[in-house]
């Protein structure tokens, strides 16, 4: 591959630069692998396209492939993405050859030739993915910001996919810890997916992240997209995370490219007793790494890089005595991260009905507890 431009172009430019990149990725069968190949040994799109058939097949390129690079034109679906990139001075667009396109991402077998960018992307390596369920737990959320909360303090870029669930968990978490996060879309970025984090969209952004879409920016929110989108959440980082992912969990396909990326596995444990857990716990036995904490991952990350912050670890400490009765304690005991029926707690404590309730209505008021409809309680404090 060529080496990397030391600056960015300038906006007068900007347009010029990019119409190689845009025309040979919109070449008929002139795919991410092949493009990438071709840019690797010529050195550039704007090379790609000026060599002739010829000096292609020389070089070891299919006649078909040489043959459909020396008809392209920029017209068609090319010509109106690029316009309409050009004309949007609120995103940019970084290329492979840029220097805040990440770095792990160049080496996998089919970056995206381009992405689109809304915030800052920094030139790091020290990015971790963090996946799993949309329809996540209260135990697995609490344990995404945990994790993550401590990662971004140890300064950590966290990457997930802003879906709902353990993604949003994830860039929540991050910022919580004061530290980035970036968001990659199955979308173009003028559209915010799902709408209800709209917040957290520019929040990811006021706070020195960035959201990045390798979609044409109105490209709508397709199924097909986000299998795509997966290898680039594992293709920028060195570790992914997954936390509740069931059997069947897309969160799995992410894992599946991580490994074929030849990135670092973690899991997250969950319940023996919970479906969701079912794809983390099914990982494990594959062979990925348990994490509990985040200093499972941070461990990893120090073999790599000598400079990574040791920043202690928050600790979950127990409510001091004074704040708790004997009965609470009690009832404190029973409870765990996965909620629970009173009914089934009053038969574990042998403990009336009404008296209970009474007990739950006032640790929920202390935020020890957290009920959730149907008259399900767990502990509360996880994060």
């Amino acid at each position: 591959m060529a080496e990397i431009r030391s600056q960015k172009i300038t906006a007068g430019d900007r347009k010029a630069y990019l119409v190689p990149w845009f025309q040979l990725k919109h070449t008929q069968g002139v795919g991410l692998v092949w493009f990438r190949r071709l840019v690797e040994h010529f050195g550039g799109p704007e090379k790609v396209l000026g060599a002739g058939e010829k000096q292609i097949i020389e070089a070891g390129f299919p006649p078909r492939i040489a043959k459909s690079v020396a008809k392209s034109r920029l017209s068609g679906p090319a010509k109106e993405e690029l316009d309409s990139a050009a004309k949007n001075p609120r995103f940019s667009v970084t290329t492979q050859h840029d220097p805040d396109y990440p770095p792990l991402l160049r080496h996998i077998a089919d970056p995206p030739p381009y992405l689109y960018v809304y915030g800052e992307l920094a030139p790091t390596e020290k990015c971790v993915a963090v996946v799993g369920s949309r329809n996540a737990t209260r135990y697995g959320l609490s344990a995404t910001r945990r994790i993550c909360k401590d990662l971004a303090r140890a300064g950590v870029v966290v990457v997930s996919g802003m879906a709902r669930g353990i993604d949003t968990a994830a860039h929540e978490g991050a910022l919580a810890g004061g530290g980035k996060t970036w968001a990659v879309f199955g979308c173009g970025l003028e559209t915010i997916y799902p709408p209800e984090n709209k917040g957290l969209y520019h929040e990811i952004v006021d706070k020195g992240g960035a959201v990045v879409s390798e979609f044409a920016l109105a490209e709508p929110p397709k199924a097909s997209n986000f299998p795509v989108r997966n290898r680039v959440i594992s293709g920028i980082c060195k570790a992914t995370v997954v936390v509740e992912a069931t059997a069947k969990s897309g969160s799995l396909i992410t894992a599946g490219q991580a490994l074929e990326q030849g990135r670092e596995l973690f899991a997250v444990p969950g319940s023996i007793n919970s479906f969701k857990s079912a794809g983390t716990h099914a990982l494990l036995k594959q062979g990925a790494a348990l994490a509990d904490s985040a200093r499972d991952i941070l461990d990893f990350l120090a073999a790599s890089f000598t400079d990574m912050e040791r920043l202690p670890l928050e600790k979950k400490e127990p409510p001091p005595a004074g704040e708790i009765t004997q009965d609470e304690a009690a009832v404190l005991e029973v409870l765990g991260p996965y909620p629970v029926h009173i009914d089934i707690l009053a038969r574990r404590l042998a403990m009336d009905a009404g008296k209970l309730a009474g007990l739950l209505l006032t640790l929920e008021l202390k935020g020890l507890v957290v009920q959730e409809p149907g008259k399900l309680f767990s502990r509360g404090r996880l994060i």
